[in-house]
């Protein structure tokens, strides 16, 4: 039997977010990449105060064991990086919208609006799915959440 790549990062994330919530550390996102001995396991993590190195630690045997334990991951060997999400940060959840407005933010939706698919601006607001976006000063777009097919934070250096 074969189970799909996204039960298996579903169940993942379960774990780590069972693992994460005892602590307070928010598991941001999971990624399992490549295939065979290649494959790679990514667990961002967050907090409010900052990551340290030994969250990421508690966070990697924590649940590493648990999923060597439960075999989770089926088949041949993985490497698994625990690692904070970065100044960049992916933005997917309402949650994100709704945590960083005021922040600069880059967005690429799946449909043109005002014949346009990338966005950059400052996150205005999250209300009831729609996101605001300002793109200049005293100016706002809004799109639903539904239609974003990319986000992060965008670091001005």
């Amino acid at each position: 039997m074969v189970i799909a790549r996204e039960e298996i990062v579903a169940r993942i994330s379960e774990i780590a977010h069972r693992v994460g919530e005892s602590e307070g550390i928010e598991i941001v996102d999971v990624e399992l990449l490549g295939a065979g001995r290649g494959r790679v396991l990514r667990i961002f993590i967050d907090r409010p105060q900052g990551v340290s190195h030994s969250d990421c630690e508690f966070i990697s045997q924590q649940v590493g064991t648990i999923l060597d334990v439960e075999d989770v991951i089926p088949g041949d060997s993985y490497s698994l990086e625990v690692s904070s999400p970065g100044l960049e940060r992916k933005l997917s959840k309402p949650q994100d919208f709704e945590r960083f407005v005021g922040q600069k933010a880059k967005v690429v939706l799946r449909e043109p609006v005002e014949n346009q698919r990338r966005w950059e601006g400052k996150l205005a607001g999250f209300s009831q799915g729609i996101v605001a976006l300002s793109p200049s000063e005293g100016r706002i777009i809004h799109f639903p959440l539904a239609q974003v097919q990319k986000a992060n934070l965008k670091f001005d250096w």
